[in-house]
């Protein structure tokens, strides 16, 4: 018994099987985690070592050099790149795709752990870069201007105010006394991290003049503040019956304590702290300023849990704020600056929208087609079922609900009725033969079951080459391919199980009504009680008897009776409504048929004709090509863009947060900016980015109006640029929040081992291409670094004066950096008590020479008489990619696509005449963009080949399958087409909507073939087999192109956000298919009756052929 019988004679069985899938898809649903993409482990790891004071060149040779070496032999590293900066050394390590990365981190460390680096240098450090370590959500606490009233009610925004240096450094105590311990325990937050405003520091300022006549070093200052400040356990001490345990208590409890700390004893007199330095509580130097809408503040950074739903976590810390809220001081006001949940949900909320409009498009189509609303709502059932039957799958395999996902669910929504049209069709044609509709319903499933399969498979076979896509788009769409599949092995399902049990169950006009009744058994006499007992609980009985009738009788009675009620009104009033609409879509079908059938005839006369213009048409194509742009993947506009802006290497942290908010009130002005948020100093941050770094760097985030468009944003950047190339000595890069790859869209590397030749040729090709308008941003990674004063000690000198070098150079080091003594407690809060010289005794070149190197001793020696100080500057940074050292000039593009920026970049390196010792390569998102593009070609004519064995394997020939292959072509021609008229660029997502075409478009032509081949088994001749198949299959062949391009059509259309990567798909697979369903319903024909030379049996048992021209009637 097949799986068809069983449907059709156990129509309860297959209902609780479906309730059953319901039920457990909407559990699975509920627990999918929500994410904005599918999880992206990028095989990237950073070695940060920090050795602070040092110049690039140590850095290179004492730490990026060895640690290169020592990694290079790990397994599935492809690219080594380390970047040497003053105090820094970032090497970064890309592994192929689909590395483990857990393995990779181990084995880095294991090689780390061998490695011997300076002992003055700190440990290193292994970071993981991974889009979802990006903060979640950031807030911004500023000072605010208290409201005029105390009322609650009154929540209007209170007007940001500046604060002085003591209202910031309490501000960031109150950021991380009370909000950010409120905000850790929230569920599924990592952690909270607090940046910019002003950190607590207790400094003791030496005045070395003192210091020096009363013989007293600074390293006796630190000695005595770390000995003085403790607190240590005594021991115990047992007093007859009685323990005690005794503490040494001897902590400062005020900033007196510490002045009035002795410090030495001269000539009988006791020398106090505040006798030669001043304390003071002061601040640390600052390394990172905020700023929200011009005003200074301090941000508070959200980040997830690694397997937590983002938007689950927003809506917790938000509900957690809003609590917070009432107890915020109100001179302070906490403001939300970016929330990456609110993009989710806006951009699953499109793709669900879209969805739905899809579907219910595909249903109208149906029902103009059908004219029987009983029909379209069997069909349409398989859509709902087949999508909760997915929720399942999904759940099992661990997928999240993503923009990637939930594009596979839409996409698939137009394909998931295909199979159910074409089972309906079938039963159809044979309720008209038989008036036993279960035979019928059994007779037409099994007829189609193995095309149905075919079809469904050759459609499931493109989705499995996307296994082998390498890089991002690999990682990308593979969420995409496995939902799709899923959906469509359950519409099979479906359409095997649940449609022909549907169709069996429509009432049949001239049906045997001689069905016997159902039996209940017998209906006992209802008998009222005799006894007074028996009434009592008769009485008592009945509140309860009337409850289960009402529960079990009535209720359900009226709810099915209202069901079938308002189904039927539905039946009246779409009747109604639509009759004019299906009877001008009924005039224009039969009118379409009859001009296809003449045009069909005419074209069998002038084959040849007919094939040199189809192929000319699909060949001129090709020609549009190089017209079209191309690009990795599409930007995603988030309503948000940020610059980065670089000063002088050297500059102060004051003056990289001038130029910040002098940047912030003029971008404020323009129209379309709703805030900004600027950061200047990378302090606060944990990146892996080595081209940020340092007090000379600044970010401003400029967030859009919601209703602005991305002409808005371009205006906006292009006043930015013209106001940022006024300013003296400033880069500036554009950029918006990335998504995906973190590399510049453009990247020259120039390879050299001459540091004055990199840096003059690197300089030259930065000119070169600010010369032409096409690039953006251009920048040199090679720039003229921090200007450095070198002190070179003469060592006879120190030997003749009883000094060595490491202990002067201690010595200056604690007098000009300072050093942290111990520390201070502030309720249960620890501060650092700094110790070094008093700032006007160390501000200038002069003052540095004036140190004294001998404290104590008689005559007071300064620096300047044994050693040399003299200024230079080095370079800011030397990076070396592969063990060579190579200067990056990167770039951002104007206008254009990559492919054209890549061939004008060449053009330029061939200008720039490099020496042999020297040469040149383009790198960047184009490097990843050409892997990714060879690795979806080989996928693609993997899925072809897929299609054509699945194909061979149903016809049971060579020549048909190849046949239906020549669709593939004219479906990419259509693409080539619809790409070009609607101004879309080639990308990873134009090649994945390609590849889903490639097994869509056969489809129909399978259908086509598999009837002409039915015909001619039954006898009849092939022209006459192909002009009665393409008239009896034009219908079903319609039908499903419209419903799948009309489920596609709101993802085409591309509203809302994240529409950037849905619409291309969507767009390839609307032109192609239409382009290849035109051409298919002539160019089959004619190639099947110029190529096919197969011979077939007479077979005389099959059902006579239809060659009646009635139009056939559903239900």
């Amino acid at each position: 018994m097949s799986i068809v019988d069983i449907a059709v004679k156990r129509p309860v069985t297959v209902w609780m099987f479906t309730f059953a899938i319901i039920l457990f898809g909407m559990v699975s649903l509920s627990r999918l985690a929500i994410n904005l993409l599918p999880e992206l482990s990028y095989p990237t790891l950073t070695i940060r070592t920090d050795y602070i004071g040092a110049a690039p060149g140590e850095i290179e040779q004492l730490v990026s050099k060895p640690i290169e070496e020592t990694i290079g032999v790990v397994k599935g590293v492809r690219t080594v790149t380390s970047t040497s900066k003053a105090g820094q050394s970032d090497v970064l390590l890309e592994f192929e795709w689909g590395t483990d990365m857990d393995l990779a981190s181990l084995e880095v460390r294991e090689k780390l752990d061998t490695l011997q680096l300076p002992l003055d240098i700190k440990k290193p450090l292994l970071l993981r870069f991974n889009p979802s370590l990006d903060p979640v959500m950031r807030f911004g606490l500023g000072g605010a201007k208290p409201k005029a009233t105390d009322d609650p009610s009154n929540t209007e925004i209170s007007q940001q105010i500046a604060l002085t240096d003591q209202g910031i450094k309490a501000l960031r105590i109150y950021a991380e006394e009370q909000i950010k311990r409120q905000l850790e325990s929230v569920v599924g937050v990592a952690s909270v991290k607090v940046g910019g405003g002003l950190e607590n520091e207790i400094q003791v300022l030496v005045d070395q003049q003192k210091t020096s006549q009363l013989n007293i070093t600074v390293s006796e200052v630190i000695k005595r503040l770390k000995d003085e400040n403790v607190n240590s356990s005594g021991g115990r001490v047992k007093d007859g019956s009685q323990e005690y345990l005794v503490r040494t208590l001897n902590q400062f409890q005020s900033l007196d304590d510490i002045r009035n700390l002795f410090i030495a004893n001269r000539e009988g007199k006791n020398i106090r702290l505040g006798d030669i330095a001043t304390v003071q509580d002061a601040h640390k130097e600052p390394t990172s300023m905020n700023r929200f809408n011009g005003f200074e503040g301090v941000e508070i950074a959200i980040y997830k849990e690694g397997d937590a739903n983002t938007v689950q976590v927003a809506e917790n810390v938000q509900f957690r704020i809003a609590q917070l809220q009432d107890s915020i001081p109100s001179q302070y006001q906490l403001q939300l600056v970016y929330d990456q949940s609110r993009f989710i949900a806006s951009a699953i909320e499109e793709v669900k929208s879209a969805a739905i409009i899809g579907g219910l498009l595909a249903m109208l189509i149906l029902y103009l087609f059908l004219k029987n609303i009983w029909s379209t709502l069997i069909i349409s059932i398989s859509i709902p079922v087949s999508i909760i039957a997915t929720f399942n799958l999904m759940y099992g395999n661990g997928i999240s609900l993503n923009i990637m996902s939930l594009g596979g669910i839409a996409l698939a929504i137009g394909l998931l009725v295909d199979n159910s049209i074409v089972v309906l069709e079938n039963i159809a044609q044979h309720k008209t033969k038989t008036k036993d509709f279960k035979q019928a319903a059994v007779l037409g499933t099994k007829e189609v079951s193995m095309a149905i399969i075919a079809s469904t498979l050759t459609t499931m076979a493109v989705f499995f080459p996307l296994v082998f896509v390498e890089g991002i788009a690999g990682q990308l769409f593979s969420d995409q391919a496995l939902t799709v599949t899923f959906a469509l092995a359950a519409s099979l399902v479906v359409a095997l199980t649940l449609i022909p049990m549907l169709a069996a169950r429509e009432k049949s006009t001239d049906a045997p009504s001689n069905k016997p009744s159902l039996d209940l058994g017998e209906s006992g006499e209802k008998t009222l009680p005799t006894t007074k007992v028996g009434w009592f609980f008769h009485y008592l009985s009945l509140p309860l008897y009337w409850l289960v009738q009402l529960l079990f009788h009535f209720i359900p009675f009226a709810i099915t009776s209202l069901i079938v009620l308002v189904f039927r009104l539905l039946s009246k009033v779409f009747g109604t409504l639509f009759r004019p609409l299906l009877w001008v879509f009924d005039k224009s079908f039969k009118q379409i048929e009859k001009l296809y059938l003449a045009a069909l005839k005419q074209a069998l006369r002038i084959r040849l004709l007919v094939l040199t213009a189809v192929i000319t048409v699909s060949l001129a194509s090709v020609l549009l090509l190089p017209k079209l742009g191309m690009e990795l993947i599409p930007d995603m506009s988030q309503g948000e863009f940020f610059v980065e802006i670089n000063l002088a290497t050297g500059s102060q942290l004051e003056n990289t947060d001038q130029v910040i908010a002098d940047l912030a009130i003029f971008t404020a002005d323009l129209q379309g900016v709703e805030r900004t948020y600027a950061l200047a100093g990378t302090g606060s941050l944990m990146n892996v980015s080595a081209s940020q770094g340092g007090e000379y760097w600044g970010k401003l985030n400029v967030v859009m109006q919601p209703d602005s468009s991305a002409q808005t944003s371009q205006l906006v950047m292009h006043k930015m640029r013209v106001y940022l190339s006024k300013q003296a000595g400033i880069q500036s890069k554009f950029g918006k929040p990335a998504l995906f790859t973190f590399a510049t869209p453009l990247a020259v590397q120039i390879v050299g081992y001459d540091l004055e030749n990199l840096a003059k040729y690197s300089q030259k090709m930065a000119a070169i291409m600010q010369g032409d308008k096409r690039f953006a941003d251009v920048k040199s990674s090679l720039q003229s670094g921090n200007p450095e004063l070198k002190i070179k000690f003469d060592h006879g000198k120190l030997a003749q004066l009883g000094l060595n070098a490491p202990d002067v150079s201690k010595l200056i080091s604690a007098k000009i950096g300072g050093e942290v003594a111990t520390k201070y407690s502030i309720e249960d809060r620890k501060v650092d008590i700094l110790v070094r010289t008093i700032e006007t005794q160390r501000d200038s070149i002069a003052d540095i020479g004036k140190m004294i190197v001998n404290p104590g001793a008689s005559p007071a020696i300064p620096l300047a008489a044994v050693a040399d100080i003299s200024m230079s500057i080095g370079p800011s940074e030397i990076t070396r990619i592969g063990q060579e050292r190579v200067a990056v000039v990167s770039a951002n593009l104007n206008y254009g696509d990559l492919n054209e920026a890549v061939l004008a970049v060449q053009q330029h390196i061939d200008t720039l005449k490099l020496p042999i010792n020297m040469q040149a390569k383009v790198a960047g998102q184009s490097e990843e963009m050409q892997n990714s593009f060879q690795s979806l070609q080989f996928a693609l004519a993997l899925a072809i080949f897929l299609v054509y064995l699945v194909m061979a394997s149903q016809f049971e020939s060579l020549l048909h399958p190849l046949l239906i292959l020549f669709t593939v072509p004219l479906a990419c021609a259509g693409s080539i087409y619809g790409l070009y008229l609607s101004g879309t660029n080639i990308s990873v997502v134009v090649f994945i909507g390609l590849i889903m075409l490639a097994g869509i478009v056969v489809n129909n032509a399978i259908v086509l073939i598999d009837r002409i081949n039915q015909l001619r088994a039954s006898g009849l001749e092939k022209t006459a087999a192909i002009i009665e198949a393409a008239q009896s299959r034009l219908r079903p062949i319609l039908m499903t192109t419209l419903t799948t391009s009309l489920g596609l059509l709101p993802m085409a259309i591309g509203l809302g956000e994240g529409a950037e990567i849905r619409t291309p798909m969507a767009v390839t697979v609307i032109y192609g298919l239409l382009f290849a369903t035109l051409l298919t319903l002539f160019f089959i024909p004619v190639i099947y009756s110029l190529f096919d030379r197969k011979q077939f049996e007479k077979q005389t048992d099959t059902l006579p052929t239809s060659t009646d021209d009635e139009e056939t009637i559903y239900g």
